[in-house]
């Protein structure tokens, strides 16, 4: 039965491709078959590939090799994996979101009151003191601080002790032990103060930390949350990506009818027929028809570009007024959408997220003070005072509260905060923190022709009549033929003599010689406009126009001939003008010491006019998306660190492949989503800015890194009793949670004045 299965319904199968697996960003070794937390760092996995089935797979985002069936956290790193498919937008948010959240406002509704009652002695008047006796408000604090520190935090629990199982000491292994120690220390302090001696009482009651582990567990379940937030937009890029496929394609049968079918069952050498206005639905070759197709998803030009039996088309680009048949050659994977897809995928996939830093800091702390704190209850436990137990777990508590991890993971996101808003206030829109992070190394930007040095829009630039002629009136009878005319060049003469406040009259006998130009009859004169081609065909000597109009090639213009009644009329000039601010931005990048290379698809003749104009040092011109991402690629391979500008769709796979990805706020969603910067204006210049204000956030982060590491490390040693023997000194917790506390009010001084820094 199988081997006699229907010819499309064997296909239909073999189109299905394999799972890719799923790996992390930050150690792509790991691999792995299903979703989890990484081995190494604890973040969640994320797919090697957006995967082409309807298969549910949850991948680690910095352990791409960790794969899942389920929701669940990374065993390397501890963070949660996440979806490899891109969910359409009506789909519910990520589970590990939802899950965050909720842990977060449960815990931030207890903790806001366990400090109003822990710090109530503060207030005016004695508040809390003649409201609850002092053992009574321990005990409030306990119950309020419990169901936070136990089940809120939990998730946290839960990852140190994998890290610890998988020997890769990492940040939540600090926000693991720091919680659970603070609490642990208070609960036995709430229930057996007895223990502890004379020394460590203050009114003859042992101070308690509640709140402090409340506070630490609801700053951390925030932070996840904002992450998590910020790392679910990432699909953001994919799924608009995806939109732009067609949804279903008109097949024609082999007896000639034809039905609207779902674009999965569309196969290879399939005839479909696009109608206009609609969609192509896959690549392949028309076989039958005449049409202009949209295709500036694919190079970035709003040029439409006439598509005549034979030629091939591209799919998700717009037909226009024509109707098409056509054969499919590509479908599902094999399409060029579907490879800019999984271009995008992987180059988001590849970057290293900046709280490796802090991981990095923490894989060396983290034992250290451990062994600092059994060593210290152990000595003290044989050697102390009386009572010697009690001595024992006080300073081994004092030396792992003094290393709680509030400040160290205050310090990345802080600096983070500010330096967003900062850039939200110039102009500038990091999508991540990374791109904060890497911004600073740059020194070779990409940057795209069309609506980024340029305004991606075509415009009437010259006029040149031949002697006899006036500028007037060769226009009006250009812009009078040019009505009747869809293409883009014909809108822009148009909208050039509307502007010079021309009334057009009515054109006769209009005629379209594809690849040539247009023809007709003006006020009983006959007018073509086009190229050398047609002039020729109408027997027009152009004399002296040909050089002129090579001139005005070389200055980045796309030049049309005119003849009146079959004579030489003049020349029409269209081009994209050049931004204002480019010039400046372009001269700003090179004060910098930047390397400035333009990755076009326009002719070479244009791109090296307008690269000659503003004096960039490279020009690759007359690119596919595919062949952007080349280029980036090569200059990566170089030792260039590369940043990438643009605004189309057709630059997503190079804006997401370079180290920086740059996107025009006045361009296309898509190029947006897949950059990691976004220029809101679209002026070059906020990458000078953009730059800058790196090299202060990471100066900033590696202060606040210092501070907190410092704090806490010069802390130690005293909390474990050094000084003890020569001076009769002990750090008690409440020194202890006060430097603590010290260190992370530093941190978001610091990070603070990131506001003030000049840019």
């Amino acid at each position: 039965m199988h081997k006699h299965t229907g010819h499309h319904e064997h296909r239909q199968e073999a189109d299905v491709p394999r799972a890719a697996g799923y790996t992390c960003p930050m150690h792509p070794e790991v691999r792995a078959e299903q979703s989890g937390p990484c081995p190494k760092c604890g973040m969640a996995l994320e797919p090697v590939s957006p995967p082409t089935s309807t298969k549910t797979e949850w991948v680690c985002p910095m352990h791409p090799e960790i794969v899942r069936d389920a929701p669940g956290t990374c065993p390397i790193c501890g963070m949660a994996l996440e979806l490899r498919t891109a969910l359409p937008a009506d789909e519910e948010t990520n589970p590990e979101l939802r899950d965050m959240s909720r842990r977060f406002w449960f815990a931030a509704a207890l903790t806001l009151p366990l400090v109003f009652i822990a710090m109530g002695h503060l207030l005016p008047g004695h508040l809390m003191s003649r409201l609850f006796s002092t053992r009574t408000r321990v005990f409030v604090e306990l119950v309020l601080a419990t169901p936070v520190c136990l089940w809120a935090a939990w998730p946290f629990y839960v990852r140190a002790v994998q890290s610890v199982r998988n020997r890769s000491l990492n940040m939540f292994t600090l926000i693991g032990l720091g919680v659970s120690v603070a609490y642990a220390y208070s609960v036995v302090a709430a229930l057996l103060p007895g223990i502890f001696p004379a020394s460590f009482r203050q009114d003859g009651e042992v101070s308690v930390y509640f709140e402090a582990a409340g506070v630490i567990v609801t700053l951390i379940l925030l932070g996840q949350v904002l992450e998590l937030r910020a790392r679910t937009a990432t699909g953001t890029a994919i799924r608009k990506l995806l939109g732009l496929a067609a949804k279903t394609a008109r097949r024609i049968r082999d007896d000639g009818t034809e039905e609207d079918v779902p674009l999965e069952r569309v196969h290879v050498g399939d005839r479909l027929r696009v109608r206009p206005g609609e969609k192509v639905p896959v690549d392949g070759v028309v076989l039958e028809g005449t049409s202009a197709i949209d295709e500036s998803m694919v190079s970035g030009e709003p040029i439409p570009v006439e598509k005549h039996p034979g030629d091939r088309i591209v799919g998700a680009t717009v037909n226009g007024t024509g109707s098409l048949i056509m054969r499919a050659e590509k479908v599902g994977a094999e399409t060029l959408l579907s490879r800019i897809v999984a271009m995008v995928a992987e180059a988001q996939r590849s970057r290293a997220p900046i709280q490796k830093l802090a991981d990095v800091v923490s894989g060396y702390f983290v034992p250290i003070v451990v062994v600092i704190a059994v060593v210290t209850f152990v000595v003290w436990s044989l050697v102390g005072p009386e009572p010697r137990m009690a001595h024992a777990l006080i300073n081994a508590v004092a030396v792992l509260i003094i290393a709680c991890p509030c400040a160290l993971g205050l310090a990345t996101p802080m600096s983070i905060m500010v330096a967003t808003g900062k850039g939200a206030t110039m102009g500038v829109l990091f999508r991540n923190a990374e791109a904060i992070e890497v911004m600073r190394k740059v020194d070779t930007i990409v940057v795209d022709k069309t609506g980024t040095l340029t305004e991606g829009k075509p415009k009437l630039i010259t006029i040149l009549p031949t002697p006899g002629l006036d500028e007037q009136g060769l226009l009006r009878l250009v812009a009078t033929l040019e009505r009747g005319s869809e293409h883009p060049l014909a809108a822009a003469i148009v909208r050039g003599s509307e502007d010079r406040g021309i009334v057009l009259g009515e054109a006769l006998s209009f005629e379209s010689l594809t690849g040539k130009g247009v023809r007709g009859t003006v006020d009983g004169q006959a007018v073509a406009l086009g190229n050398r081609t047609l002039m020729s065909d109408l027997g027009v000597e152009l004399g002296d126009l040909v050089s002129k109009s090579e001139a005005l090639r070389r200055d980045g213009q796309t030049v049309m001939f005119v003849a009146v009644d079959g004579m030489p009329a003049g020349l029409v000039g269209v081009a994209d003008p050049i931004k204002e601010s480019t010039p400046e931005a372009i001269r700003a990048l090179h004060a910098e010491g930047i390397r400035v290379v333009m990755l076009t698809g326009d002719s070479q003749t244009t791109a090296s006019a307008v690269a000659k104009k503003l004096d960039i040092d490279d020009v690759i011109a007359e690119v596919l998306p595919d062949q952007k991402v080349d280029a980036v690629k090569r200059l990566q391979s170089e030792g260039f660190f590369v940043a990438m500008a643009g605004d189309g769709i057709n630059d997503a796979p190079a804006l997401a492949q370079a180290q920086v990805g740059i996107a025009m706020g006045t361009g296309t969603d898509v190029a947006m989503e897949s950059a990691s910067v976004t220029l809101v204006k679209g002026d070059l210049r906020g990458i000078v800015r953009a730059r800058r204000l790196s090299r202060q956030t990471m100066r900033n982060i590696k202060q606040n890194l210092f501070f907190a590491f410092v704090y806490n490390a010069a802390g130690v040693p005293v909390a474990a009793g050094v000084l003890y023997p020569f001076f009769g000194l002990l750090l008690s917790p409440i020194i202890a949670a006060a430097a603590m506390s010290l260190s992370s009010v530093s941190v978001v001084g610091n990070a603070l004045r990131l506001r003030r820094v000049g840019i």
